[in-house]
């Protein structure tokens, strides 16, 4: 399970280290997608079949399915750790995600997000505000 928050930096050569925590539940390659809210998602090669799966099974015909299908599976990449626990991320991917240099990388249970120090920075005091409201909006899901 991955849980916590976590600041790294881009290094020189523009790869990103992983927590050393999450390395082993990640194993030796991971998928990097398109997340929400301009974020991108790292996801175990076991999670990321579930989720694809899922996504395989929205149906067709519908609009908001088509395109949420196509935006996650048409920006996956397979990539690599290496030995240090370091990524590339596509640079396609870093456009999407806005990243610079600051990074902070959220541990989400099944999933790692990856975001730009200033745009979590900006969500996260955002999000804080509205949490109370939205735990009653919840209520109804069980949480």
């Amino acid at each position: 399970m991955f849980i916590g928050e976590y600041r790294y930096t881009l290094d020189t050569k523009k790869r990103l280290a992983l927590p050393s925590k999450f390395r082993k539940e990640l194993g030796k390659k991971v998928i990097i997608t398109r997340g929400l809210d301009n974020c991108l998602i790292i996801y175990p090669l076991k999670e990321w079949g579930i989720m694809s799966e899922k996504l395989s099974k929205l149906p067709a015909s519908r609009l908001d399915a088509r395109g949420f299908a196509r935006i996650m599976l048409a920006g996956a990449c397979d990539v690599d750790l290496d030995k240090s626990g370091r990524i590339l991320i596509p640079e396609y991917l870093k456009k999407y995600a806005l990243l610079k240099k600051n990074i902070v990388l959220l541990g989400l249970s099944n999933r790692i997000e990856i975001w730009d120090e200033k745009k979590w920075q900006k969500y996260r005091e955002k999000t804080e505000k509205e949490i109370g409201d939205m735990a009653e909006r919840l209520k109804e899901l069980g949480v």
